[in-house]
């Protein structure tokens, strides 16, 4: 059945992509948001049609299409190019700037064709977080090694425990299944003071960033909120001769009582989630990075369960706990 259904996910290929590239380039060089929107929104749409697409006439009667979009599919299907995407790849500017999408993780890794010399020229042109992007570039294409990950947990305890003993941190992602090298560090935070029902207390995250901060470990800042940190981190190189490449790391505050859950989540791996939450689903309840409620008889969602631990989520929908090691499917 899959083989069969493969070649229909690729029929429009060429109407998507060019889409999305239009989408990409109104989003990080003109920043018009609602025009990246509606790009992909119609990009998703014909991604998803069964049939081969003759006509922008026939790609308008799609939810999602507009005038302007079915033009430019209409110019597509006659020449096999698009007369904006040329003018707006021969512009170094542009094309620069969208390179940084995937310097910065914020979109698709296609753009990596512009020399860094080309970037640095246009760099008055940058966003702050793009020229964090830039500056780091080739640190940040680096993989972390795990011995690596591991000297940045145990600082980024030590840190936690001398602030605040009660502070909760935890790796996640791939470096908490056991990988060999992880992309970037994502942290979660947690401290007893903060539950779902109390008031928002981004204190209690800026309150470690700016520790982080103080003794040399965070040494760039992308983007600071209530709840999220984006960044750039260095381990000390102490005595060894190299030093250290910077990282990107994310660091997120959750309510304690849905700290295990987002625990679960954010170590995945994906395959394993979605398994687990059908399981959940078999058994009565339903989960997701926030909590696990059990489903009435209606299936209408109840009051949250009591999580004190990753293996309490486990049991209630008689699972065999699995190591974090264990979960990379």
């Amino acid at each position: 059945m899959s083989k069969r259904k493969a070649p229909q996910e690729t029929l429009n290929e060429g109407i998507t992509d060019f889409l999305i590239e239009l989408a990409n380039y109104e989003k990080n060089v003109n920043r018009a948001i609602h025009k990246y929107n509606a790009y992909r929104k119609a990009a998703s749409v014909i991604a998803k049609y069964p049939e081969k697409i003759k006509s922008g006439a026939e790609a308008k009667k799609l939810d999602g299409v507009g005038a302007k979009i079915a033009e430019k599919i209409d110019e597509y299907l006659a020449t096999g190019k698009l007369r904006k995407l040329e003018k707006i790849r021969s512009d170094d500017t542009s094309s620069s700037i969208s390179l940084l999408t995937r310097v910065t993780g914020i979109g698709s890794p296609r753009f990596l064709l512009v020399p860094l010399a080309d970037l640095r020229k246009v760099e008055h042109k940058l966003n702050h977080h793009q020229k964090i992007g830039l500056k780091y570039f080739e640190d940040f294409e680096k993989r972390i090694p795990r011995v690596e990950m591991e000297k940045m947990e145990a600082l980024i305890h030590g840190e936690l425990k001398l602030l605040d003993s009660e502070y909760i941190g935890t790796i996640c992602g791939s470096y908490r299944r056991g990988a060999a090298s992880s992309g970037d560090i994502d942290i979660l935070l947690t401290h007893p003071s903060f539950t779902s029902q109390s008031e928002k207390q981004p204190r209690l995250l800026h309150a470690v960033v700016d520790h982080l901060e103080s003794v040399g470990f965070i040494t760039d800042t992308l983007s600071k909120g209530d709840t999220k940190f984006m960044g750039v981190c260095q381990l000390d190189r102490g005595e060894e001769e190299e030093e250290y490449p910077h990282r990107r790391i994310d660091i997120r505050l959750i309510p304690k009582d849905q700290y295990y859950c987002g625990v679960l989540y954010f170590t995945g791996s994906d395959i394993f989630n979605k398994n687990m939450r059908t399981h959940a689903l078999e058994k009565g309840f339903t989960l997701n990075e926030y909590t696990i409620r059990p489903l009435g008889v209606t299936g209408v969602a109840g009051e949250p369960l009591l999580v004190d631990s990753e293996k309490d989520i486990f049991d209630y929908i008689q699972w065999k706990y699995r190591e974090p090691k264990d979960r990379s499917e």
